[in-house]
């Protein structure tokens, strides 16, 4: 019996030595991005190339799930409203609710599925192919050429595709909207801007800078450190 207590108490000791080992290591990983970002020579050509990739080839996949989630939210709020005989303020309610928590959420919960878990993957296996090690001996800086250009295309995107996403999500909320009525458009926009404020707008839209940052860190980070073997990649 003691013995198995020591063991669950050595088991929660390595749980609690390597979760505070990675937020040292990861904490090491983006002082160095900082370092990386305003040293000279820059990588414009692979950040393009990065942005195509992560802002572009996601472009689809957060469009439909934008439309998606705009349609069902005003559908599933609609009967409730209809209720109290408030159908007049279910556009202002769903433009509020998407532009403020869910379009930011919802799409960089999207993007973390594709572009974080790509970005993991790719770098991960250029470590295992000992790629990295080949770009430092041929004098290229892996971290700057690799991780610094993917970090700051994230960064950039991800707020360009929660705009794209909410403008969607809103026609959605349209389309949901005239499926049991007769909404014109410029009514619906109407009603959509008359609760708005700037205030709803700009903490929704900066905090995706900082989701995309992360997300893009974590990628790169589990990737460039990854062990060796199938399994560090997975």
């Amino acid at each position: 019996m003691k013995e198995q207590i020591q063991a669950s108490e050595n088991q929660h000791l390595k749980i609690i030595k390597y979760f505070f080992e990675e937020i040292a290591m990861l904490t090491r990983f983006t002082g160095r991005f900082f370092k990386e970002i305003i040293k000279p020579p820059y990588e414009l050509k692979e950040f393009i190339k990065q942005s195509y990739l992560i802002g572009y080839k996601s472009f689809p996949l957060v469009i439909i799930t934008g439309f998606i989630m705009g349609l069902v939210l005003t559908i599933q709020s609609q009967p409730t409203l209809a209720k109290f005989g408030a159908e007049s303020w279910l556009p202002a309610m769903v433009a509020v609710s998407i532009i403020r928590e869910i379009g930011p959420v919802i799409t960089a919960l999207i993007f973390a599925g594709k572009v974080g878990s790509s970005i993991g993957a790719e770098l991960a296996s250029m470590k295992v192919t000992e790629q990295i090690d080949a770009m430092e001996v041929s004098g290229i800086n892996p971290f700057k050429y690799l991780v610094v250009t993917r970090v700051m295309a994230a960064t950039l995107m991800l707020p360009a595709l929660v705009i794209l996403s909410d403008a969607v999500s809103l026609y959605g909320a349209y389309i949901g909207v005239n499926l049991k009525g007769d909404v014109s458009f410029d009514l619906f926009v109407v009603k959509v801007f008359e609760k708005l404020t700037f205030m709803d707008v700009f903490p929704a839209l900066l905090k995706t800078f900082f989701f995309g940052f992360m997300i893009a860190l974590i990628g790169c980070y589990k990737g460039y450190n990854s062990s060796k073997g199938t399994e560090g990649v997975a």
